[in-house]
Formats: structure tokens, C-alpha cells, sequence
């Protein structure tokens, strides 16, 4: 018998790899015959592991997707991966993600050798998680897989949504990415009624089903999907708004900071203009005097005057 299971649990570990078996080539790897590799097929499927097998010269076995979820075989690498995987989740913003995070990763380390709890153990040890200030809002599993499927089948969504302001608004849109930043998660999508690109925060809003129906995608507002967005967020929580000429290469500038902090637009090829903000005109003045380059403000009168202040200051100290 524990030479059946054992032969049970290799042959389950040939039928997850991305390929068809033959049964010949099965009997082979186990050294048995075709007549036991047929009936152990068949033990895994009474134990709910859904094992179609297809006819034909170019036929033969593979793992499928079944109605349930059965128990399933990690190598080392991907066991540390998952247990890494969960601990972190158990610390996001998914509302109900953490509880279940952990009761999966308490059954994984149970059944875990020790020299791969120690992987996850040391790596878990000297591992320091920045704390966040101000921690984001969680976010419905629920609402996540229906925007995720929206996005994959192409359909045009209909949401109920709470602005930055507090209004309640409607949208209908057509979605195109997902995208986690910091702690929040926003959507990409195509605004129908302004006809123009648009990100909105996913833990502000209500979708309505049944969706809509499906439309042509179109070509995205920009290749990095992950920089346009942490870019458009950024800009809608500016307090302050600066248009900072550059002396300096646009790709140049635009190599010196992230997309969080602006966009950069060429004048010429030794001269461009940086879009940017921030809360307070002391970041902004951080962030302008790490561009290595000289540079002129004409606004905000606030960043003016700051940057009047410094440059006193800093003479100052050097006279």
C-alpha cells in the first residue's frame, strides 16, 4: 500500500508539468506496466483529481481543471514561494485576504520539512517591512475578480463611484488594467462619457452587474501601464502644481526621477519642461535640487519664495 501511494504521488507529479503523457511513457518513467499506470489514473480521479486523457498517436494524459481543489504538490522552491507568498498577504489591504492567508500558511509550515521552514524562517527574520504612516483601505476580494474579469473578456463596466470630493457619481467605462501601488489598487480604464483615460480607485467603487457588453479593445495610454498610473495618482493628491523649465536632455531628466514625481516634456535637445508637485513646497525643492541641472520656476509663489529662502540660506553658509 505505501508503495501504491508513493507511486501515486510520482505519477501526480508527472501529470502537473505542462505536457500530455503517453501511458508507455508513464509505465516507463515508473516501471510499471500500462495496465497499473491505467488504474492509478483512475485512483486519482476518485480522489477528485480531474485526469482527461485523449486518443490518438498525439494523445495521452494531463492534469485538468475540476469542480473542486485538490491537494496539490510543491517542489521546495515553490513551497517557500508560497509561504513567502501568504505572509506577506496576510498584511495587505484585500478585506478577509489576511485570515485566510494565515490558515493556509499554518496548514503549509505544518506539513513543511524543517530545512524549508528555515528558508521561510530566516527569510522572514531579516526581512524589514517599511510601516506605512497611513495605512490604505482594503478592498472586496469580490469587487477584484469581477474587474479582473471584465478586463480579460473585454466588457464594459457600469460602477457606482465616490470621488476624491465625496460625490457620489456613476460611470460606465471600458476596463483595461488592474494596478497595485502602495496600498491601494486603482483601475485603468477608457471613460465613455469624457472619452478620454481615466484611473479609479478601487476601494471607492460599487460595480453594477450584469456587465456591459464587449468592445474592441483599444491601444493603452502607455506601454509602462505601472508608471502612468502611479503618475496620474500622484498628480490628483498635489497640493502644490510646479512647471519647472530644465537645462537639461529630457531623457536625461526623465532618468532622475520616477514617474511618481512628474512627467517631462522636451523643448529641445539641451532643454526641457518638468511637470511636477507635491504636499509641501520643501519636497518640491528636494526634488528639484536632486535633478543635478540648472533650472528656472516662475511657479507656484509659494515654491518662489522657498526657493528665494534656500538659495539665501545656502549662500550663507558658504560666504
Amino acid at each position: 500500500m505505501v508503495e501504491t501511494s508513493a507511486r501515486l504521488l510520482r505519477l501526480l507529479a508527472l501529470l502537473q508539468t505542462p505536457r500530455d503523457w503517453t501511458g508507455t511513457e508513464l509505465a516507463e518513467r515508473l516501471g510499471v506496466s500500462g495496465r497499473t499506470i491505467r488504474a492509478d489514473v483512475e485512483r486519482l480521479r476518485s480522489l477528485g483529481y480531474p485526469v482527461p486523457a485523449t486518443r490518438g498517436s498525439a494523445g495521452g494524459y494531463r492534469l485538468g481543471a475540476g469542480a473542486s481543489l485538490p491537494p496539490l504538490l510543491l517542489d521546495d522552491d515553490e513551497a517557500v514561494a508560497v509561504a513567502v507568498g501568504l505572509r506577506t498577504a496576510a498584511g495587505g489591504v484585500i478585506a478577509g485576504n489576511a485570515e485566510a492567508s494565515l490558515r493556509a500558511l499554518a496548514k503549509l509550515e505544518q506539513v513543511m520539512p524543517s530545512r524549508l521552514r528555515h528558508r521561510v524562517n530566516t527569510l522572514q527574520t531579516y526581512t524589514v517591512l517599511v510601516p506605512s504612516d497611513q495605512p490604505g483601505p482594503t478592498v472586496d476580494p469580490e469587487v477584484l475578480t469581477t474587474l479582473a474579469a471584465t478586463c480579460r473578456a473585454h466588457k464594459r463596466l457600469r460602477f457606482d463611484y465616490t470621488t476624491h470630493a465625496g460625490d457620489a457619481v456613476r460611470r460606465e467605462i471600458e476596463p483595461y488594467r488592474l494596478v497595485t501601488w502602495g496600498r491601494r489598487w486603482y483601475l485603468l480604464a477608457f471613460d465613455l462619457e469624457r472619452a478620454d483615460w481615466r484611473t479609479f480607485r478601487v476601494d471607492r467603487l460599487t460595480p453594477r452587474v450584469p456587465t456591459g457588453p464587449r468592445f474592441t479593445p483599444r491601444e493603452l495610454p502607455d506601454d509602462d501601464v505601472v508608471g502612468y498610473v502611479s503618475s496620474r495618482v500622484s498628480a490628483a493628491a498635489w497640493r502644490y502644481r510646479a512647471r519647472v523649465t530644465v537645462h537639461a536632455p529630457a531623457e536625461v531628466v526623465a532618468d532622475r526621477i520616477s514617474a511618481a514625481v512628474g512627467t517631462v516634456e522636451a523643448i529641445d535637445a539641451d532643454t526641457c519642461v518638468l511637470h511636477t508637485g507635491a504636499d509641501t513646497v520643501e519636497t518640491l525643492a528636494v526634488y528639484l535640487g536632486m535633478l543635478n541641472a540648472d533650472f528656472h520656476v516662475t511657479e507656484p509663489p509659494e515654491l518662489v519664495a522657498h526657493l528665494r529662502t534656500l538659495a539665501a540660506r545656502y549662500a550663507a553658509a558658504t560666504s
